[in-house]
């Protein structure tokens, strides 16, 4: 079982123009505590439980370029681009970019989005659920088809319309990137998890919770004639004892979460300087968790 990190804080504690060597510092203190995943939100504005708009927010795909530039092993992603914020052939190519500049590393995380005040806020239209699922469906159909060297030709459908799918380079990971689609809902998300991604990403508020929906999820995959087993399983731990540095009943909540299938278990320390964190929590976390296999 791996350790991932996912960074959602970036307030600026020491001023301007510490936000990057900060990052750079995050990302070696990760690749040095044997943490397989580093993630950050995409969002425009920050989350209200987590400070609300007024708190910093970078860029999700520029952060990500720039934490390629400083690790060399650890898997990159978001977690996870809202289907609504970018065009997805711009999407493609630009997972396609920080999988080519990070060596192979790069994972497309992707949802329906349902941050609206963001949306409003920047004018970004926000259409309903049911729109947003449909998107996310046919960009989903995008990208593997931009991810596909057979395939350059146009893509028609009821919302997005391209006449070329032409992506120039190709990804250096084979096939392609990582595709992890990130949400629990029953029967929308993990549907489409079945039919689609490579990982599913759930939030991990209880043992039972998760059971039950890798069952559901299970299910999908018989429905769509798919290999279960080919889904890596990963989630978001949602509990305290990481954060209140209780190494041993984290480990044995990770010991119920492993049985279950989970091979990355993600945690967010939601600091403004995810380093020092890393190397103290998240490194004999990691350990704890190699040793679960």
């Amino acid at each position: 079982m791996r350790l991932g990190v996912h960074i959602v804080a970036f307030d600026q504690a020491n001023g301007h123009g510490g936000l990057g060597p900060r990052l750079a510092s995050a990302g070696a203190a990760a690749e040095a505590a044997g943490v397989g995943w580093l993630s950050v939100m995409d969002h425009y504005f920050q989350m209200e439980e987590l400070g609300g708009a007024q708190d910093a927010m970078l860029e999700c795909y520029t952060t990500l370029g720039y934490l390629a530039a400083h690790t060399s092993t650890v898997q990159l992603g978001a977690l996870v681009t809202g289907v609504t914020y970018r065009h997805p052939g711009l999407l493609a190519k630009i997972v396609t970019t920080l999988d080519n500049l990070s060596g192979g590393r790069a994972t497309l995380g992707i949802g329906a989005a349902w941050y609206e005040r963001e949306h409003r806020g920047l004018g970004v239209p926000f259409p309903p659920t049911a729109e947003r699922f449909g998107r996310l469906e046919e960009t989903l159909r995008i990208c593997l088809q931009m991810w596909d060297p057979r395939h350059n030709g146009p893509f028609d459908g009821t919302y997005y319309q391209l006449t070329e799918t032409r992506c120039v380079p190709p990804p250096v990971s084979v096939p392609r990137p990582e595709i992890m689609i990130g949400g629990g809902g029953e029967k929308k998300t993990l549907r489409l998890v079945a039919q689609y991604a490579d990982a599913c990403n759930l939030t991990a508020f209880s043992i039972a919770e998760v059971a039950h929906k890798l069952d559901v999820l299970h299910r999908h995959c018989d429905e769509a004639g798919r290999d279960y087993g080919q889904i890596r399983k990963t989630a978001i731990y949602a509990g305290d004892t990481i954060r209140n540095g209780d190494l041993d009943a984290f480990a044995k909540e990770m010991t119920d979460y492993s049985k279950l299938g989970i091979e990355t278990m993600i945690v967010t320390p939601a600091v403004a300087s995810p380093a020092q964190w890393i190397e103290d929590r998240g490194a004999p976390a990691a350990r704890r968790l190699a040793e679960l296999g």
